[in-house]
């Protein structure tokens, strides 16, 4: 007999086929109902989200939860207001299915076509962000497949809350199967998603480096997922030294507790001087933690900062998610991109410069799945 869990697969499993033959414009007109729909009820997210950031601050001062992971739970206006312009940052895509890729004739009156579809049915575990749920969401409906959704047990009243405004936004449109999206709630059910293989196409795991590579660790699904963020931003010598307090600043500040904030800072020699009194002034403001390495720390001792520490080595491939910066001196853009190559997550890597051929260098060298030029690493995202 199937268990509550399996039943749910199922039904979203019957109801991916009916979804990936809907037309793009019964999807955006769904898409438009759910960003009406969050805009409707923002007290009532707000308030779900209240009563699980309250629990949470209490786990918190227990020991029992990280604040990166409080950090990333909170929902306010202007979180709502994002939710609200990526689902219709979505509406604008072009609908990726039904599109021919390619086109072979084998022989006379024997064509062969290549054209793209929905994976089917996909399931995604998260940690306690609420806003992953409308963003999987609208990125899911508008591609044509149905969406298991598994989040953290600290963000169980925003993902229901948000959740349920969603879906039934969602499926007020006519032509828009019941049942193609659905929510599990409880740690038990994670183990028993892993193991449904037979009718889960694609696992996308997001949070924590242990929690993706437990998710990886655990199931014979395919895991599309990565396991760490640990960014970069080197500031060359050439880089202009208002562009680079900008970006490193954002890089940094702006939200440390997610994936695409950067982790460590590299700078090179020659402005080393001039850029970091500054930078790190800025920094000790907006009380940032600094971890330096023997170069940068001897700068350092001459500006008056209170909080910093020399940097191990552990620092260099340690995400913090949290006010910490590691701080390196390095000679080269050489040096800079074998250091980031060696030590990071292959993320998002950002260079401030304004010399071409560097630039050039940067872009082609850095093994990473984002490459910035004087811009932040917060801009890699899953829009």
């Amino acid at each position: 007999m199937a268990t509550e869990i399996e039943k749910k697969v199922m039904e979203a499993k019957m109801a991916s086929i009916t979804l990936a033959s809907v037309d793009t414009q019964t999807k955006d007109r769904a898409l438009e109902a759910m960003a009406n729909a969050l805009d409707e009820n923002r007290d009532r997210i707000i308030e779900a989200n209240n009563a699980d950031l309250e629990e949470a601050e209490r786990m918190n001062a227990e020991g029992k939860l990280s604040q990166a992971l409080v950090d990333r739970l909170k929902v306010n206006n202007s979180k709502i207001d994002g939710m609200i312009s990526g689902i219709r940052d979505v509406i604008k895509l072009e609908d990726p299915s039904g599109k021919t890729m390619k086109t072979l004739e084998l022989d006379t009156g024997l064509d062969l076509y290549q054209v793209s579809c929905p994976i089917g049915l996909i399931g995604v575990i998260f940690e306690s962000r609420p806003d992953v749920v409308p963003q999987i969401m609208s990125l899911c409906l508008k591609s044509g497949n149905a969406t298991i959704f598994k989040g953290g047990s600290e963000a169980l009243n925003s993902n229901r809350t948000i959740f349920d405004i969603l879906v039934k936004a969602m499926e007020s449109i006519e032509g828009i199967p019941k049942g193609a999206f659905q929510l599990m709630e409880t740690r038990e059910e994670v183990m028993d998603l892993l193991a449904l293989d037979d009718y889960i196409d694609l696992l996308i795991p997001r949070g924590s480096n242990e929690f993706v590579k437990f998710i990886q660790d655990n199931t014979k699904i395919s895991v599309l997922g990565h396991a760490d963020g640990i960014c970069h931003v080197y500031v060359d010598s050439s880089a202009d030294m208002n562009k680079a307090y900008d970006v490193c600043f954002d890089s940094k500040v702006q939200y440390p507790a997610v994936c695409n904030a950067m982790e460590t800072l590299l700078i090179n020699r020659e402005i080393s001087e001039e850029f970091m009194p500054e930078m790190m002034k800025r920094y000790e403001k907006a009380g940032v933690e600094l971890r330096f390495d023997e170069d940068s720390y001897a700068i350092a001792e001459k500006l008056d900062l209170k909080n910093i520490k020399k940097a191990t080595d552990e620092d260099w491939k340690t995400e913090y998610n949290e006010l910490i910066l590691s701080v390196k001196i390095v000679d080269s853009i050489e040096e800079a991109i074998s250091h980031l190559n060696n030590y990071g997550s292959h993320h998002t890597d950002a260079i401030i410069t304004e010399d071409a051929a560097k630039r050039k260098q940067f872009i082609e060298l850095v093994d990473s799945s984002s490459v910035m030029v004087n811009a932040s690493t917060r801009f890699a995202d899953g829009f």
